[in-house]
């Protein structure tokens, strides 16, 4: 997801509509143990464990990791208190994705144009300052647990800055001596940006939270695809691809379909107490085969694709790119098949993707690594063959 380049489009937005999101300005996990969490982040997935706010910075509720690679900030919240209101949520759901925060050009203002959209507050608006500069947030509830924060930053604080290593908030000090920053600055993950973050709803609520991004964050529809599009014999979803109104921010929303067994949606919500919530993000790259090479060396799990899914994979795309007056993939294919790496074409051109095993012991999130070659759709000609390892899984787990 990239960020408003024309200064003339920014000054703009700025004064016609206050939900005008800049960028994902970070995602909030809440976990069990911060300080082993951004270890795993780092070690496993090649992220810069860089600043800290905890009990050393005057933080008495909870310890706060922020980690970068790229543009895409993480932060890893832990309570430290009995009375903190992530004890219970990761009681019941386990690590996971509590906020994803947009960047906007005044908080408070789009809160109020948010409220006044029918969203409901998850929290008023609130300032941290100093003498460098500010930071305000607010946030609005979605569905399950998730909040949408907005993010508005002054000085020291604003988005450039952070995106150069300066401190994400008042409160926050670099992390130092943490050894394995110097090793994922020499051997990279290249892992750029948020492509798009995917929630999996309950059955029948997909199309109501479609409407609710229409109405409360001005979202509109981006793709659909049917359980005719996203299933097998056995296990089917739905999904709706909603899109911010400059097509930055894209948010697909799935919900489960009928079929003979479980669907991964519905596996997930059996294992996320039957709560909606965010099922993946996925990590744009611009080199699909060295950032899952550098990743499988780091010991990341993905998921196995079906060795049948290349005897039909490259005649399927190539005819899809001379249709429509592409070059053929670049990439090298039989390097793409060592890697287990899945490939689709559309009229725009192609794509790479990979996706994790769930990261936790709980079945729930996942991250996805992407590429794109021009293509700016999903992979559906993946998704028989993406199912299919899905359902590996799920009956290897007792969840099928």
């Amino acid at each position: 997801m990239a960020t408003l380049s024309s200064a003339a489009e920014s000054t703009e937005s700025r004064t016609t509509d206050p939900l005008t999101l800049i960028d994902v300005d970070h995602v909030r996990f809440f976990v069990g143990n911060a300080k082993q969490a951004a270890h795993f982040y780092a070690s496993a997935l090649g992220f810069q464990v860089e600043q800290i706010s905890d009990l050393t910075t005057g933080c008495r509720e909870s310890a706060q990791y922020l980690l970068t690679q790229g543009n895409i900030r993480i932060i890893l919240e832990t309570p430290l208190t009995e009375a903190h209101p992530a004890n219970d949520e990761l009681k019941r759901h386990g690590d996971g994705v509590k906020d994803v925060a947009f960047t906007v050009f005044d908080a408070e203002r789009a809160f109020e144009q948010a409220r006044k959209n029918g969203g409901e507050a998850a929290y008023e608006p609130r300032t941290a300052r100093d003498s460098t500069g500010s930071v305000t947030m607010a946030g609005i509830r979605t569905y399950g647990r998730v909040v949408h924060s907005f993010v508005s930053r002054t000085g020291a604080y604003d988005l450039p800055s952070i995106k150069q290593g300066n401190s994400f908030a008042p409160g926050f000090r670099p992390m130092e001596q943490f050894s394995l920053n110097a090793y994922n600055r020499q051997h990279s993950c290249g892992l750029k940006f948020v492509d798009h973050l995917v929630g999996n709803v309950e059955l029948g609520k997909m199309n109501h939270w479609v409407r609710w991004y229409e109405e409360v964050m001005g979202f509109s529809m981006f793709k659909h695809f049917d359980d005719k599009d996203i299933g097998t014999e056995y296990s089917a979803l739905m999904s709706k691809v909603m899109a911010s109104g400059n097509h930055l921010i894209k948010m697909p929303i799935n919900e489960p379909a009928e079929g003979k067994r479980k669907s991964q949606v519905q596996e997930y919500l059996e294992w996320h107490a039957m709560t909606a919530g965010v099922q993946h993000l996925a990590f744009r790259t611009d080199d699909e085969l060295t950032s899952v090479a550098e990743l499988r060396s780091r010991g990341v799990d993905f998921l196995v694709i079906p060795e049948a899914y290349y005897d039909s994979v490259w005649p399927r795309v190539n005819a899809m790119l001379t249709k429509h007056g592409h070059a053929a993939v670049k990439e090298d294919c039989q390097r793409v098949r060592d890697l287990g790496i899945l490939v689709d074409a559309d009229d725009e051109g192609y794509l790479l993707q990979l996706f994790t095993k769930p990261l936790q012991d709980r079945p729930t999130l996942f991250f996805e690594i992407i590429c794109r070659r021009g293509s700016q759709s999903f992979g559906k000609g993946n998704f028989k063959a993406l199912f299919e390892a899905l359902e590996g899984e799920q009956e290897r787990r007792g969840n099928l």
